[in-house]
């Protein structure tokens, strides 16, 4: 028997999983020890469906479980993300009376919190005599996943001995939070602990940098990863041309696309995104055909910057023939984004018509993004009527939008409809909407600086302003001061403010790619606009 159990044991080793479940079922005799081997080679091939299904056969015939199966079982659980599964399980653990072992318990918390049952997970915690460096980790990914980062950071804090488990766990929170430059603060931090990071840190402190626009950091992880030599296996290497591509270097990007010794299909994603995102339609296009080429099969994802890549190079027909393919070609279902994308591109060729009877023929509600992809197609072409439509539209979406509002009036504005502007300056005094301003921001020598509408808590902001006022001048911005006399005798003078914040400082993405590039352009910079 001993024997038995050490093949099966090696051969699930091996990965050689078929091999071993023949071995196991041409087996006269089988124990404990053979059946939670070939449950936990399924659990570890990410086969959860096959090893719950094995440990039915095995209470079938009469075999009763331990820790080690539950904790088995338990992880399938978390990986189906089945709540309910996993809830059936930890009663039959405390209906039995199973030890509950700190891996088992680990295991139970790990299921809650991929199941979404934070409260369970929570409970598990505060019960455990003794806490592990695994179930500190697990409560920190628990917390991040729900934005929690408060209660994140103050257990990681105290936690007594931290590896690289827990750090990579609070890292990547901040970064799916949105809350990147806290990211890349901690990942200084981890340094400053003498913690090495590893693939897993690298992969979020990249996410960090696409976020940002930090080339200079990433430039930075990049050589560090070179110099350590760490393994640049197929997500790492897809992080890093993802921000190459999102911070401005798509040469780089394209250079370790190239470099990369396999690729799956995020990966030429990735690069297909990048080349749309930088306007390099036709590579974008053919970029997709060469993956479809090598058996890749594209994703919701993929199609998304194929139709981006259409909309920007204006390939109409191109952005047709895609579009149409993801359903009968490759059987997906087009969603919102998709349909905003094509909404763009028909809106950007002038096809104002069709893009309305697109959005009125979706098989889903459209959102926000569809209806201001028509609206802002409507209002570059002049189409007041149903730029109206499509803005009204936003407005049952969302009443307290306050970027609908100062479009809406300035749509108004463009056509000398100035009794309808100050309907809409009405509208949202009485709704108490405020014009939320926007940031952009900025990264000198690997320090990422936001900036937003007069915001002066910047040490240097009085010669920023300066230097803004000067470009503004010269640059005769002034004379797109359309309408700003004519709104004031209108009667509307809140939204002349909204109107020269616009141009000046909500203009931010014009003016700050302007004139602050000057203002550093003896020390170098570069320029992400956020929205």
């Amino acid at each position: 028997m001993y024997v038995h159990n050490g093949v099966i044991h090696f051969l699930v080793s091996s990965g050689e999983l078929e091999l071993a479940g023949k071995v196991f079922d041409e087996s006269c005799v089988r124990d404990l020890v053979s059946w939670n081997s070939l449950i936990n080679g399924y659990i570890r091939s990410g086969r959860a469906k096959e090893a719950i299904g094995l440990y039915r056969k095995m209470q079938e015939e009469g075999v009763e479980p331990d820790a080690v199966t539950m904790i088995g079982i338990v992880s399938s659980c978390a990986q189906l993300e089945d709540l309910k599964l996993g809830r059936d399980f930890h009663k039959y653990i405390e209906d039995h009376g199973l030890n509950l072992t700190i891996p088992l318990s680990n295991a139970l918390m790990d299921m809650y919190v991929k199941c979404g049952n934070l409260e369970s997970a929570q409970r598990i915690f505060d019960d455990m005599e003794k806490k592990t460096i695994v179930s500190c980790t697990t409560m920190i990914v628990g917390y991040t996943r729900l934005g929690l980062l408060d209660a994140a950071r103050k257990l990681f804090d105290e936690m007594p001995e931290k590896d690289v488990v827990p750090w990579n766990a609070i890292i990547g929170g901040c970064v799916q939070a949105k809350c990147s430059k806290e990211a890349l603060t901690l990942f200084h931090e981890m340094q400053d602990a003498g913690i090495d990071p590893d693939e897993v840190t690298m992969v979020s402190c990249l996410s960090a940098c696409s976020q940002l626009g930090a080339l200079d950091v990433g430039i930075w992880i990049h050589h560090y990863i070179e110099k350590h030599k760490l393994h640049l296996n197929v997500v790492l290497g897809t992080a890093l041309i993802d921000m190459y591509a999102k911070c401005g270097n798509i040469t780089k990007a394209l250079q370790v696309f190239h470099e990369m010794p396999s690729r799956n299909s995020l990966t030429w994603t990735s690069i297909i995104g990048g080349l749309a995102l930088h306007g390099n339609a036709h590579d974008a296009l053919s970029y997709f055909s060469e993956m479809v080429k090598v058996g890749l099969r594209p994703d919701e994802v993929t199609f998304l910057g194929v139709l981006s890549a259409c909309s920007h190079g204006g390939l109409v027909e191109e952005g047709r023939k895609y579009f149409t393919q993801m359903t009968s070609k490759f059987s997906l279902s087009p969603q919102l984004k998709h349909y905003s994308c094509m909404v763009d591109l028909l809106g950007r060729a002038g096809l104002l018509d069709e893009a309305e009877e697109l959005v009125k023929s979706m098989a889903v509600e459209p959102d926000a993004v569809v209806w201001g992809a028509l609206f802002f197609a409507c209002r570059m072409l002049g189409n007041f009527e149903m730029g109206e439509r499509a803005a009204l539209k936003l407005l049952e979406l969302d009443p307290h939008d306050s970027g609908i509002y100062v479009l809406l009036a300035n749509m108004y504005g463009d056509a000398n409809m100035w009794e309808e502007a100050g309907k809409v300056r009405k509208m949202m005094r009485e709704r108490g909407v405020e014009k939320i301003p926007g940031c952009s921001s900025i990264e000198v020598n690997g320090t990422v600086y936001e900036f937003i509408v007069r915001d002066k808590s910047h040490p240097e902001s009085e010669k920023i302003y300066g230097c803004l006022i000067q470009l503004t001048r010269q640059s005769g911005f002034a004379e797109f001061t359309y309408g700003l006399s004519e709104l004031e005798t209108h009667g509307a003078s809140n939204l002349t403010w909204i109107g020269l914040q616009d141009i000046s400082c909500g203009g931010h993405r014009s003016l700050v790619s302007v004139g602050v590039l000057q203002f550093f352009s003896s020390i170098g910079l570069e320029l992400c606009k956020r929205h």
